[in-house]
């Protein structure tokens, strides 16, 4: 498949191995995948709370993957504290806000509606913390070892959710929701200690005080050029979509939805390792638009009512087609100057999580008047129509950073 863009040849990726002898990346590490393996335990023990309460599949997509709603507040409101002159001491805030939240998730009894409120909360300060921490990982690795950073981060994302997603399960069997919930809370506070021990203050940023004005003057530079537009649009929309489809497998398939939610995990990880490891810069603009394709185009099997073995291939081979972030992710980072990375970063988290959660929205409203099965095809089909239509808006895109005049 050619590329979007041509590009030179860049220099084999830094090894993982490197990457984790930096003390203050391994602490980080370290902290989101604690982190990862929390909200995968927690989110998974209130989609199953949900569902046995409700039976609705619009409310227990809306309870895996609320929290990404109330992202975009973070992103409209507070952004700039990602690029304040203390982020660790703001990582290490919010992460005891989401300490805080999900221990109070394991109260018995607790109200659905206060359930979903918590929700709302915790997705606001998460995308507070997922800027800083981005922006913490631009300073605390070189520029050349940022994709495989985020490679690596993505790669133990997925394995996480793998074995989250697994043990969720298995635990189910001998644990109530709220258990899972307890072991989550846990987990959240482990990785609380992780970054505080490991991650130093960087006051080589100037003194900024951040607020909304800060967030927008920002937010305006961002998304006034074309350039970022179409790359923001890649990375939110046809992403946001496929994890509607994946909201839905516990109502498609009650039975064996942890089996489909792994199968995705194992496929993101593939294609992460694959791309963010092994493939120069070059190698991956060239295959960025085959796995923008690769992410929507299985599902369209859905259609077909496939048997759970067809269909845990198809969503495993989805899921290699979310690793097209990557080389979005990178591009994006080209355009943005180093003040605002962290809001930059945090804008398209927030984005991206916001959409997901849209998308899990969409997928629980269509399912009420559709089987889930037609639905998740539904939804592959305009994820893959936008990818599509948006392609040559991304090939125009250069590597012209924010604020600074060219096209």
């Amino acid at each position: 498949m050619p590329s979007d863009t041509p590009s030179p040849t860049a220099p084999s990726p830094i090894g993982y191995r490197a990457l984790l002898r930096n003390r203050e990346f391994a602490g980080l590490y370290a902290g989101f995948t604690l982190t990862v393996a929390a909200s995968t335990l927690s989110g998974f023990a209130l989609g199953t709370l949900v569902d046995r309460r409700t039976g609705s599949p619009f409310l227990t997509a809306v309870s895996m993957y609320g929290a990404t709603f109330a992202t975009v507040l973070g992103a409209l409101t507070l952004m700039s504290v990602a690029d304040g002159d203390r982020p660790r001491r703001t990582l290490v805030t919010l992460q005891c806000v989401s300490l805080a939240g999900v221990a109070a998730q394991a109260v018995p009894g607790l109200p659905l509606a206060a359930r979903f409120g918590l929700l709302l909360v915790l997705g606001f300060f998460q995308s507070l913390a997922t800027g800083t921490r981005m922006g913490l990982l631009a300073e605390v690795v070189p520029a050349s070892a940022y994709v495989p950073a985020r490679s690596l981060m993505n790669i133990t994302a997925g394995g996480t959710a793998i074995l989250g997603f697994a043990l969720g399960a298995v635990l189910l069997r001998y644990l109530s929701p709220q258990g899972l919930f307890v072991t989550a809370a846990v987990l959240t506070a482990a990785g609380l200690v992780a970054v505080a021990t490991t991650v130093r203050e960087h006051s080589v940023r100037p003194p900024r005080r951040p607020g909304l004005r800060e967030t927008w003057t920002a937010n305006t530079a961002l998304l006034s050029r074309s350039g970022p537009r179409a790359l923001l649009l890649n990375l939110w929309v046809p992403n946001g979509l496929i994890v509607g489809c994946e909201a839905l497998f516990i109502s498609y398939a009650p039975d064996h939805a942890g089996v489909l939610l792994a199968a995705g995990s194992a496929g993101m990880l593939l294609g992460d390792l694959t791309v963010g490891r092994l493939l120069t810069a070059e190698w991956r603009r060239r295959c960025a638009f085959a796995l923008r394709l690769l992410l929507a185009a299985p599902y369209l099997l859905f259609a077909l009512h496939p048997s759970l073995p067809v269909a845990t291939a198809a969503v495993f081979v989805s899921g290699a087609g979310f690793a097209a972030t990557l080389p979005l992710q990178e591009r994006l980072l080209a355009l943005t100057p180093d003040p605002i990375r962290g809001q930059v970063q945090g804008v398209e988290s927030a984005g991206r999580m916001t959409w997901q959660g849209i998308g899990a929205a969409l997928a629980g409203g269509i399912a009420q008047y559709l089987t889930p099965g037609t639905t998740i095809t539904v939804l592959a089909a305009v994820s893959l129509t936008l990818t599509v239509l948006s392609r040559p808006f991304v090939a125009r895109t250069r590597t012209v950073r924010l604020g600074k005049t060219g096209t």
